[in-house]
């Protein structure tokens, strides 16, 4: 019998269902994880999850395996070299962003002792349980002070994402069979 999936999962791709079964709404707080998903997240802003997801291990090779303390140092010369890789989205606004948002996250990190931390001042450390949105007020209040502080290609539907992506907001549907209820 055939497991049912969430309506955007792509059947047809392997690489899709394998991330809709063991990585999508999984809670992983872990900063790295915290970071690469911000970054591949903003990448996505207009684009398909899919299209990035395919291209997820050519953005690791491209950005040194997402090494923050690499990518904050990167330079005109990096651009230049990032933008002619033809394995990841070549936006030289979405790769100028991801920069500048690598040294926004440190500082928060910093701040806050971890990345986690900082999204725990919005969540109060709760898990949401919701389905069939694309926004919503935590989304909302945690993109605006992304954005307060200087990052790019974090408006409220990627943050959401986002929150989805790393197991904040739960968001399974119903006749899935990963879906769960909120207590």
């Amino acid at each position: 019998m055939k497991r049912k999936r969430c309506s955007w999962c792509n059947l047809n791709s392997p690489l899709y269902v394998e991330y809709h079964d063991r990585e999508w709404g999984v809670p992983n707080y872990e900063e790295q994880y915290l970071y690469e998903m911000l970054i591949l997240e903003s990448f996505q802003a207009g684009l398909s999850w899919e299209c990035v997801l395919k291209k997820r291990e050519n953005f690791r090779k491209a950005y040194d395996g997402f090494d923050i303390h690499k990518v904050i140092e990167y330079d005109s010369k990096k651009v230049n070299e990032l933008m002619s890789d033809t394995g990841i989205i070549r936006n030289r606004k979405k790769i100028c962003a991801s920069i500048e948002n690598s040294k926004i996250f440190n500082e928060i990190s910093k701040e806050y002792g971890s990345f986690y931390n900082y999204l725990k001042v919005f969540t109060k450390g709760e898990n949401h349980y919701e389905v069939g949105l694309t926004t919503n007020s935590l989304s909302d209040a945690i993109s605006k002070d992304l954005k307060k502080r200087g990052m790019r290609y974090v408006g409220s539907v990627i943050v959401y994402s986002y929150l989805q992506a790393i197991g904040i907001i739960l968001s399974h549907e119903p006749d899935c069979f990963l879906h769960q209820k909120g207590t």
